[in-house]
Formats: structure tokens, sequence, C-alpha cells
């Protein structure tokens, strides 16, 4: 396997970067889901000659880039789609929200009472922009709150059935953020059965799909269960988490029922901006790698889970999926978390944002050298509530 250098550390201070100059300089930042590891070197060759061309203007989808889409999912997950399913969105987070606003106003499905339900059913600990969707669309949050049991965090279904009784949309996050759980196929099976129990719209978001960290799993995408789900779900991807270019920004919405589809573009017209040529030919590129730079970056995030997990102990469940894992610090009894990770030189996502207090999430998306520094810092956060690390 090729060499990809992934223990190289860069300077990411002077690119004006949203994870590195949060904090002080001194504290090492572990909290937003972005890799400190280059992208793979064929991608930014590419790209690189796209800027020689000279003309970065306005650009319409590409065909290649749907065609490249269309046989990752089909090479992957055995998933047929046609070209008229997908809308092009410039993220994930937009898709969370056009999906809310299609499920809120729309009338997909032919459901009667949608104009009157407001209920959006979300399973917590979820990344944050989640549980802003009600909000930001006038619907009203209905939470159920993962359990944890043994080494997993799993949902509870006779809650979730409860929150589903008033709702007309289930927000999934799978591989789940920040629990890194990726759920098993009788799971998914039990969410569409909800789903179909009480005509809810399904969105899923599997931007994190191709980061699978245990070995005995594989990412199904609830869509592909049966026709009858399928029907009633819009599923987000995007390849910049896998492969690390978030600041390029570009997603897809696959929407294979035509009036939930043209609910969802109805609202999105008007609001949403195009999406740059560098972010689809990055897009392009990723769906169309054949070669083992990912394998290899696996391989290195599942070396540096176990290390984070010899730190962190029982505090944390296994990551099967993305790399982000989340650390139970409750017994600390910190009454200001944020000040004293950042005394201790971290930089770290409280668990506050997520829906569930008194745990922690941390980004172990980075070379070694970072990663063995802000591990000794963790444990002696850990170990020494009040004590204070300093930086050398």
């Amino acid at each position: 396997m090729t060499d990809y250098r992934f223990d190289q550390v860069f300077d990411r201070r002077p690119t004006s970067s949203t994870k590195w100059n949060k904090f002080p300089e001194g504290v090492l930042p572990f909290w937003v889901a972005d890799m400190d590891m280059r992208a793979p070197p064929f991608l930014l060759d590419r790209l690189k000659q796209r800027i020689d061309h000279g003309i970065l203007g306005y650009t319409v989808t590409p065909p290649t880039v749907v065609e490249a889409f269309i046989r990752w999912l089909e090479v992957h997950y055995r998933w047929s789609v046609q070209p008229e399913w997908l809308v092009w969105i410039p993220g994930v987070v937009t898709g969370l929200n056009l999906a809310t606003r299609t499920a809120l106003a729309g009338e997909s499905l032919h459901q009667s009472r949608r104009s009157a339900c407001r209920g959006i059913v979300i399973p917590r600990p979820v990344y944050y922009p989640f549980l802003d969707v009600a909000e930001n669309s006038g619907g009203e949050s209905h939470l159920s709150d993962l359990v944890r049991s043994g080494q997993q965090w799993i949902m509870d279904f006779d809650d979730l059935d409860r929150c589903a009784k008033d709702s007309c949309l289930f927000m999934l996050c799978n591989p789940q953020n920040p629990t890194g759980r990726v759920y098993t196929r009788v799971e998914l099976q039990q969410i569409a059965e909800l789903c179909l129990r009480h005509n809810l719209i399904l969105m899923s978001d599997e931007i994190h799909c191709p980061l699978i960290l245990d070995r005995e799993l594989q990412h199904v995408p609830v869509a592909t269960l049966s026709r009858e789900i399928e029907a009633r779900t819009i599923t987000l991807f995007s390849p910049t988490k896998a492969y690390n270019t978030p600041g390029l920004s570009c997603a897809v919405a696959v929407i294979p029922d035509p009036v939930l589809r043209q609910d969802f573009l109805h609202a999105r017209a008007g609001l949403v901006p195009g999406i740059s040529p560098l972010a689809y030919l990055a897009c392009e590129l990723a769906w169309s790698d054949r070669s083992d730079w990912l394998p290899a970056m696996l391989d290195y995030l599942r070396g540096n889970e176990q290390r984070v997990r010899t730190v962190a102990g029982a505090r944390m469940t296994p990551v099967e999926g993305t790399y982000l894992a989340w650390i139970d610090v409750r017994d600390l009894n910190l009454a200001d978390a944020e000040t004293h990770f950042v005394n201790h030189g971290l930089g770290l996502s409280l668990g506050e944002q997520f829906g569930r207090p008194g745990f922690i999430r941390f980004n172990f998306g980075c070379p070694r050298p970072t990663l063995q520094a802000g591990l000794e810092r963790l444990a002696a956060a850990l170990s020494s509530p009040d004590g204070v690390f300093r930086p050398t």
C-alpha cells in the first residue's frame, strides 16, 4: 500500500482555518469534523489542472459527476438510481433544512394531515444542525434520547413510536454523529417500519458512509431496504468528509419520489446558491476513486481510534464509523467544560451542542504526532479535573 505520509503535520493557522483559528495558539483543536491530513494526491493534481484553465465561472452540473455518483452507488450498495432522482446542493446542512421545509410544507405522499403537522422526530445526541431545523422551519422537535447498551448507543423504539405519533418527518444520521454508530440492517428496518406505520418522510444524512472503521460492518443506505421506504426517503450524500474537502461544498440529495422531489426543489427555489466547478470536480474524482488512498486512510484512522480508546477507556464506546469519539465526562462535574479543556490545551466539541450535556466529541482525524500530544493533554484533563495543562 502506498505511503501517503498521513503523519505529516501542516500548519493550518495561516489558511484562516475554522478548526485551528477558533482557539488561542497553543490549544490543539479536536472539535469540528475536518481532518488535518491532505486530500489525496490524485484529487489535488486534477484540481490544479482545472485551476490552470484560468476561468472558474458559473457551472451547471457536469454529466460526468452524475455518472460517477450513480456508478458509485451501484458498485458499493447495489442501489440503482436514475439521474432525475438527484438534486445537487452546496452541502448536507442545506439538505437537512430543505428536507424539513419539504416535509412541513409540501404535498408529498398525499398526506392530508401534513398541513397541520409540525413534528420532527430527532434521535439525540446528534450533529447539532439537526437540532436547529425545527426553529429554522417553524416545526417542533420531538426528541428521543439514544441509550447506551454495553458498547453501543441504540435507539429507544418505544420512545420513538411516541414521538412519531404527531410527526411528519424522521431525521436519521447514519453513520451516527457523534456516537460513531453504524446502524445494522435490523435497526434500519425498524426505523423504516416506524416511518411506514406513521406515514413519515425519512431524511437520512449519510455523509460519513465511506468512513466505516469496524471491519465487520457495512453501511446500508436506508432507502435500499424496500421500494416503499425508498419512495418516502430523502438521502443526503457527499464525499467531502472521507476525502477531506469540506471547504469545497457539494452534496447531493437522492429523492426517488417525483412529488417529494418537486416539493424539495420548490423549497430550494431562490434560496440556494450554485456549486463551484472545483467542488463538482472534487466530488467526481472522489466517487470515481479506485486507488488505495481511502483504504489506507481507514487503516490509519483505525489506529488513531484505538489510541483514543486506550486513553478514554470505558468513557467511550468503540467508533464503528466516522473519525469522532464520543466521551463521557459527567463524573468530572464540570461547571465550565470548555474552559476546563482549554486550560488543558484542548479545543473540543461539547455535548450540549449535540443535545447531551456531560459528554465531549473528540475528532481523531489528524496526524499521529498531533494526536499523541492531544491524548497526553486529554489524559491529564480526565484525571485531574482541577489541574491546568501548560503547553511548552
